[in-house]
């Protein structure tokens, strides 16, 4: 029986304070939110948790910083609102449309941007 091989790790990258800020803040200015810049870091093999500062932290000091949940919840109305607009006869979108609207009603109170 052969012996598996054991996986090949990819190599840290160590940056610098201010080289990870700038690549934050670049992942930033493409459109994802922190969540996102996280796995996109690690699939870079750059570890956050080596650096100081949290993303959110470097996005809200730079004015960059979007409520995932917010944003997510609101792309979701986007694309209902896209469907219900074609389909007219869809009862269901319509009660989903609603929904879903309520939803970011609610984080947007909790989040006191109303």
């Amino acid at each position: 029986m052969p012996k598996a091989k054991p996986k090949k790790q990819a190599e840290k990258i160590k940056l610098s304070e201010s080289e990870f800020e700038k690549k934050v803040i670049e992942l930033a200015k493409s459109g994802l939110t922190s969540e996102k810049i996280g796995e996109a870091l690690r699939q870079q093999s750059i570890h956050t948790q080596e650096h100081n500062q949290k993303i959110s932290e470097i996005l809200k000091k730079n004015n960059l910083y979007v409520n995932s949940d917010l944003k997510n919840v609101e792309t979701k109305l986007e694309r209902v609102k896209k469907h219900y607009e074609k389909n007219k006869q869809d009862k269901r979108a319509k009660r989903e449309k609603d929904r879903i609207f309520s939803q970011v009603r609610k984080i947007k109170r909790y989040l006191k941007q109303i």
